[in-house]
C-alpha cells in the first residue's frame, strides 16, 4: 500500500462486499463467486450481509504470496 492508500483506508474492521473488493484490487463479483466456490477470503454473515474482516483479507493474502510461478499453491 501506498500513503495515500493507507489514508483511505477503511476505519472499521467489516468492509462490505464492495469496499473489500477494492481494498484487494478486485471485483466484487469475483469475491460473490468465490463465496459460493470457495476459495476466496473468510467471510461472515451478520444476519442478511455479507462482511469482510480486515484482519481475514490480511490472513488470506499473506496464505497467497508466492515468490515464483514454481511455488506449489
Amino acid at each position: 500500500m501506498t500513503a495515500k492508500d493507507e489514508k483511505s483506508a477503511p476505519q472499521k474492521p467489516f468492509l462490505t462486499t464492495r469496499e473489500a473488493a477494492t481494498w484487494l484490487g478486485l471485483t466484487p463479483n469475483t469475491l460473490e463467486k468465490w463465496r459460493v466456490q470457495g476459495g476466496g477470503p473468510a467471510y461472515r454473515k451478520h444476519g442478511r450481509y455479507v462482511r469482510y474482516h480486515i484482519e481475514d483479507l490480511v490472513a488470506w493474502s499473506e496464505a497467497s504470496k508466492r515468490r515464483s510461478t514454481s511455488d506449489e499453491p
